[in-house]
């Protein structure tokens, strides 16, 4: 098992964004993915636009509401909060939810007011919805052996009707992506969208990472 020490792991990632690297594509994505739901940040606050919902053949207007009065995102296996701060900044209501006391310890002092869970997401029931679950950082690839899809179901669980996972993990490391599909479809969510990178790069066979965005039927 991998020793995490969250006051190194955030100083990597300090690093990088004093270089001038961008360190927060994943958070871009939600954000794109919550438009794609309705939500707009409009006039300095969040509003749900029932006409920009991307109706399904088969799905009435009628079917998707809104859980809250601004989006909600579940950052699953959150580490030091790198993705959740960025999301809390632009408005959204973020929970992070992680196992390591050290990586949580460092996101507490970096944002005290956000949410902040130790917990495993395989075995949690927060009893709340959420309109997208976020995944960023291989979290599939650090779970217990066995415990994928356990993962997946509790991530499920805690989304709205029409709600999105979305996860992103380096490919030849012991967990497919038929297996992933697998595991997302015996948890009732279906693919929607594949890249090869958080910037939405083309997904190809000789991918070697993937982000997955499945929604929940």
């Amino acid at each position: 098992m991998i020793t995490w020490n969250g006051t190194d792991f955030q100083e990597r990632f300090n690093e990088l964004e004093a270089s001038g690297i961008d360190v927060h594509g994943e958070a871009k994505c939600v954000v794109e993915l919550l438009n794609s739901l309705g939500w707009q940040f409009e006039a300095d606050k969040w509003q749900f636009q029932a006409d920009k919902w991307r109706l399904q053949e088969s799905q009435e207007e009628s079917s998707f509401r809104p859980s809250a009065l601004v989006p909600r995102v579940l950052d699953a296996g959150c580490g030091t909060g790198r993705v959740a701060r960025e999301l809390a900044r632009q408005e959204i209501e973020v929970v992070g939810v992680e196992p390591n006391e050290s990586m949580l310890q460092v996101a507490r002092q970096l944002s005290p007011e956000i949410r902040w869970v130790i917990a495993d997401m395989c075995v949690i029931d927060l009893k709340e919805s959420f309109n997208l679950v976020v995944m960023a950082g291989n979290v599939p690839l650090f779970t217990e052996p066995g415990t994928n899809k356990s993962l997946i179901a509790q991530c499920s669980r805690h989304l709205v009707c029409n709600g999105l996972l979305v996860c992103g993990f380096q490919l030849g490391r012991g967990y497919s992506l038929s297996q992933y599909d697998e595991d997302c479809s015996d948890a009732q969510l279906k693919l929607l969208s594949r890249w090869s990178s958080w910037g939405k790069d083309l997904f190809e066979a000789t991918s070697d990472y993937a982000v997955s965005v499945h929604e929940k039927l």
